[in-house]
């Protein structure tokens, strides 16, 4: 990994409207999460997001890693309708481990939206770990899935 943020990107054949609005609404997340973390619990209540709102997730580990299911709190940093939306993730009492953005941008192209998607450790307390090993290879291929999964929702 160079540096501290790592991204993918993809054309979506979907206004940037309808792509939002499943980014923008904390009880849809699990429906495109292509990492296996976000747990996929049904009957998800719609709770639309804004700048500064704060949602919680709850995570389980992938099966070759030695953590249990576990809870995030997230707030949302960045928030451009239809354009930008980004969110802090944290563990813990006061955010004590964490602080990894997820962004998503939105930009119309003549095909429907770019979308990229990036997973930014610059503001996160274990940035240094995080760097190393597979984490970044990881994130990556979670948010190829992600967005292969954002499109098979939203392409008509």
């Amino acid at each position: 990994m160079q540096g501290n943020v790592v991204g993918v990107q993809r054309v979506i054949r979907a206004p940037a409207e309808s792509i939002f609005a499943l980014l923008a609404d904390a009880g849809r997340h699990s429906s495109f999460d292509g990492s296996g973390t976000v747990d996929h619990a049904p009957g998800e209540k719609s709770q639309p997001l804004s700048l500064g709102s704060t949602f919680g997730m709850s995570m389980r580990s992938r099966p070759e890693s030695l953590f249990l299911p576990y809870r995030t709190t997230n707030t949302v940093v960045e928030f451009e309708p239809d354009r930008r939306i980004a969110w802090k993730t944290t563990i813990g009492p006061g955010g004590l481990i964490g602080g990894r953005i997820w962004r998503y941008e939105l930009e119309p192209t003549q095909d429907g939206t770019l979308v990229r998607e990036s997973w930014d450790v610059s503001e996160d307390r274990q940035r240094l770990v995080l760097r190393l090993g597979s984490m970044p290879r990881q994130a990556e291929d979670g948010m190829r899935a992600t967005l292969e999964r954002i499109a098979a929702l939203v392409e008509s």
